[in-house]
């Protein structure tokens, strides 16, 4: 089963709770803007492949809970894009938020993404009100502190960081927060799911780093090279573009065994193996093989690919 419309509809009726008639309408604008077109849109896919696992009987709530965890995604996009942080001018092929509405919209947006996860994931509980806390708490412990998205975001801001704590918080955070978000939902122990999201968030954080250096920047929807320019913590940089594969190889391999058994393990499994091909393609791993690709240390910004 496609879980695209469900979740586009999910987030659709979310944006439309922030755009009641008599609302500022450039901030409206700013926040659909971020969230429409989409990407992958992986994290909420996550959510509702975990639930769908977990049995799905309140449909409703894990719509719920992935619409948030994309909204929060979008929010943290909207502030990365900031330029007191990367000050980039694309996102997903597109001008970025600050770029097409102006700075203060784009710190207003985000604001009010944030606020709208919630309030999407309160809507949605009606049906399982006891089921609310415990998803709500998933879903926030991935967003703030200590360890959560913000966390990740404000390691960049450190003197000194260990790159795992870098990526476990930045990336691996949501993804722990859409696994047991979409069991909760199901009316299941999250804990269980949690290893399943953070291994795969870990992927997608060293997955991104490889794909700042290796990735088209027309295909990507926005600039590369920009880790190496900004002085992040990358994979890529650290251990180089073989290391950083090999390391993604592994994470996605303990990602596919922490699936906990159940009746759609088999599933969630196919996901993950398809997904880290979409990210890194066997292709590009080749290429590395064979010496094609510039380590990120001989390249300069918006150069690489």
């Amino acid at each position: 089963m496609n879980p695209m419309p469900r979740i586009e509809q999910a987030l659709q009726a979310a944006i439309d709770l922030g755009e009641a008639p008599g609302c500022p309408p450039r901030l409206a604008a700013a926040m659909r803007h971020a969230v429409f077109p989409g990407g992958a849109r992986i994290r909420p896919q996550l959510c509702l492949a975990v639930a769908r696992a977990c049995g799905d009987s309140d449909p409703a709530l894990a719509d719920g809970a992935a619409a948030a965890i994309e909204l929060l995604h979008c929010a943290s996009l909207v502030h990365d894009d900031l330029p007191c942080f990367d000050d980039a001018a694309m996102r997903r092929g597109r001008p970025s938020v600050h770029a097409a509405f102006g700075e203060r919209l784009a710190v207003l947006a985000g604001d009010g993404l944030i606020v709208l996860a919630f309030q999407a994931l309160g809507v949605a509980a009606a049906r399982s009100p006891q089921r609310l806390p415990r998803v709500m708490a998933s879903v926030a412990r991935g967003v703030g502190m200590p360890f959560g998205i913000v966390a990740g975001q404000a390691w960049e801001c450190e003197p000194r960081v260990a790159l795992s704590d870098y990526q476990r918080a930045k990336t691996g955070a949501l993804f722990a927060a859409a696994t047991a978000a979409g069991a909760e939902a199901a009316g299941v122990d999250g804990e269980r799911w949690r290893a399943l999201g953070e291994w795969l968030g870990e992927a997608y954080q060293v997955a991104d780093d490889i794909r700042d250096v290796m990735a088209d920047p027309a295909v990507l929807g926005k600039p590369v090279g920009q880790d190496r320019a900004l002085g992040r913590p990358s994979s890529a940089i650290e251990q180089g573009l073989l290391g950083a594969i090999e390391h993604f190889e592994r994470l996605v391999a303990c990602a596919i065994e922490a699936v906990p058994p159940c009746r759609g393990a088999s599933g969630l499994r196919a996901l993950v193996r398809s997904e880290s091909e979409r990210l890194v393609p066997r292709a590009w791993c080749e290429r590395v093989q064979r010496g094609e690709v510039a380590e990120p240390s001989a390249l300069t910004p918006t150069t690489a690919g």
